[in-house]
């Protein structure tokens, strides 16, 4: 039971994680579902891009906001927002990737996961 209930928790987050990415007008927004991989490192990675630094890190901001509304979390860590190229919000069971767009097309973060179940969603 209590594993149901950290997976529905760990589902929700990445949610409102979506939600804050469409709100910024995120896009190719994905979310990883790597709850099957044995060796995954998290649940769930959510993963956006956006064209400036500036937009990076307001779908940072916005992503925090809305997790922050809806649980009371705050990330566990967060880096990158000094270059906003490459800015990761840890949540632990979900890893946040929000990418400048040349960095996500370098890093190809979704490649190295090729066995994650992937699901797509539009930019608000």
């Amino acid at each position: 039971m209590v594993k149901n209930k950290a997976i529905n928790e760990s589902a929700y987050l990445s949610e409102m994680a979506i939600h804050g990415m469409q709100e910024k007008k995120g896009n190719e927004i994905v979310r990883l579902d790597l709850r099957n991989i044995f060796s995954s490192v998290s649940d769930y990675f959510v993963i956006c891009h956006a064209d400036s630094g500036t937009q990076v890190k307001a779908i940072a901001d916005s992503v925090e906001d809305e997790i922050f509304k809806a649980t009371q979390q705050n990330p566990w860590r967060k880096e990158g927002f000094e270059n906003a190229e490459w800015i990761v919000l840890d949540y632990i069971d979900v890893v946040i990737h929000i990418f400048k767009t040349d960095k996500r097309e370098f890093y190809g973060v979704e490649d190295l996961w090729g066995d994650a179940e992937i699901k797509y969603y539009q930019s608000a």
